[in-house]
């Protein structure tokens, strides 16, 4: 069967898939995925930089993402082919109940075909 759906479309999925399963295994291992720029805003808090951003994924516990239950947005972005992506789902942490999450992420594209985080947003949301 042919997959008829958009290349940015493809993109973003193959980058939530890759996303959420490293986060969960090893959140150190996204490092690659920043730039000094890239700019993370956590419950709130603005985080910039690979090391700063990977440090505070750390210090989450232990995160598992509901990946089948996930709801994605892909959107092609306004400069040099970047994404834009809405996800919404459940997390849990250290084993705790569900929590209900949304995070925005907007790939800049480096002009070779590959993707860096430029900018993250990640909410938890009270049911």
């Amino acid at each position: 069967m042919q997959d008829n759906k958009p290349n940015h479309e493809k993109i973003g999925e193959a980058f939530v898939q890759h996303y959420y399963t490293t986060f969960d295994s090893d959140p150190l291992q996204l490092k690659p995925l920043y730039l000094p720029q890239s700019t993370l805003t956590f419950e709130g808090t603005v985080i910039q930089g690979p090391d700063a951003i990977v440090q505070k994924f750390q210090t989450l516990g232990k995160v598992q993402h509901d990946i089948r239950g996930l709801t994605k947005d892909i959107q092609i972005g306004m400069t040099d082919g970047a994404l834009l992506i809405m996800i919404t789902g459940q997390l849990i942490v250290d084993g705790n109940a569900p929590l209900l999450f949304a995070q925005t992420f907007q790939l800049g594209s480096n002009g070779s075909g590959n993707f860096y985080i430029h900018n993250e947003v990640h909410r938890l949301v009270s049911a």
